[in-house]
């Protein structure tokens, strides 16, 4: 199956970027009939969908925070999939019942923030349960009941696969239900699906997909849910090169949504695949954004060559996202990578500001005569 074209074909092109807000997504909920199941810290509705007369049961929240808008964009391309009246689509909902939550958190989506207004991670409020939107998923997936959990989120671009230089574009974890992490039953059910869509992955982005730290923490939903004993499956939708507005990394988490339920319509499990899961590497923080090398400074009458690195900052301005590079890092940087890599050659820094660069301070400076960088990257 080609499966980008199957993405081509159901894409929702309304939504794009990273600032994906209610107001986006309200005209294709009313076009679908969401229920308003409750609403936010500051009375904005949160929406469900609920689609298919299947035995198998899945629950899906994406935007638990506000600012992890691809899976949402994924999210909503799959649901096009489903309303597309193909045999494949008939088939998947023959054969499952979805409900979907796809903006748990529409007050952090609107201020771009993780947490939501009252400054709460809802990823860490399962056992407090303190806000509305945490009892809102609870609510849902006590009176659902679902066979699996799908909980939908973005990494920062700081994520690669181990040491392999190569960005983890998506990265998945079974978390575990115990301080232990042991593997039961319903982890393993997990793990299978995770392994499936990692199969399928690796044909279009090989070595880009990692495995989250699985450190056990019962306030986090996920570890919450495996331990209430449905299996659950954290999405994490990360840096493609280049693709700052996650438009290249949304294809690939419609590949994973859609691999994973047919892996779980067309096969039973006889086999374990515990050492294939295993084997996907795990994220690793070794990324900058820019790494600027072989860069000389005068820094108390003497000439150095340093390695200096740059992070983009992500700022809502007028209702876009901005990305400013600020510097933030100064060393030999020996184990980390750049997803933008400069050589100065020994070329000298200066700045309207300094000689030297300085922690936090905007990534505008030259490199000798003939580099000039604007916010991290060369302005030619």
């Amino acid at each position: 199956m080609n499966y980008l074209q199957l993405h081509e074909q159901n894409k929702e092109n309304s939504l794009f970027g990273r600032y994906i807000t209610l107001h986006h997504i309200e005209p294709i909920l009313q076009k679908h009939k969401a229920e308003t199941i409750g609403k936010s810290v500051l009375g904005k509705p949160i929406y469900k969908l609920e689609f298919g007369t299947g035995k198998t049961k899945i629950l899906m929240w994406s935007q638990m925070h506000g600012n992890e808008s691809t899976t949402t964009k994924g999210l909503f391309d799959f649901i096009n999939f489903l309303h597309s009246k193909t045999e494949e689509s008939d088939t998947i909902l023959k054969n499952f019942t979805f409900c979907i939550l796809p903006m748990l958190n529409p007050d952090g989506a609107e201020l771009y923030t993780r947490e939501n207004a009252n400054g709460i991670d809802l990823n860490r409020d399962a056992q407090n349960l303190s806000q509305p939107e945490s009892i809102l998923l609870r609510k849902t997936f006590e009176e659902f009941q679902p066979h699996y959990c799908y909980n939908l989120h973005d990494q920062r671009t700081i994520f690669g696969v181990d040491d392999t230089g190569k960005p983890a574009t998506v990265s998945f974890l079974a978390p575990a239900f115990n301080e232990s992490r042991d593997i039961n039953a319903v982890r393993l059910k997990a793990i299978h699906v995770i392994v499936a869509m990692n199969d399928v992955l690796q044909q279009y982005i090989p070595n880009q997909v990692g495995r989250f730290d699985d450190s056990f923490n019962i306030n986090c939903v996920g570890d919450t849910f495996q331990y209430l004993h449905v299996p659950t499956i954290l999405f994490e939708a990360g840096h493609f090169p280049h693709d700052y507005e996650r438009e290249e990394t949304r294809k690939y988490i419609f590949i994973a949504l859609f691999s994973g339920i047919e892996f779980l319509h067309e096969n039973d499990i006889v086999i374990s695949k515990i050492d294939d899961y295993l084997k996907i590497p795990q994220n690793k923080v070794v990324f900058y954004d820019f790494v600027y090398k072989n860069v000389k400074i005068n820094y108390d009458g003497k000439d150095k060559i340093i390695n200096f690195a740059a992070q983009y900052k992500e700022v809502l301005y007028k209702g876009k996202v901005q990305f400013e590079a600020r510097i933030a890092q100064i060393g030999n940087l020996d184990n980390f990578f750049g997803h933008v890599v400069v050589d100065a050659n020994g070329e000298p820094f200066s700045s309207e500001e300094n000689d030297f660069p300085k922690i936090d301070q905007k990534a505008d400076f030259c490199l000798g005569k003939s580099k000039k960088v604007v916010n991290g990257l060369i302005n030619n």
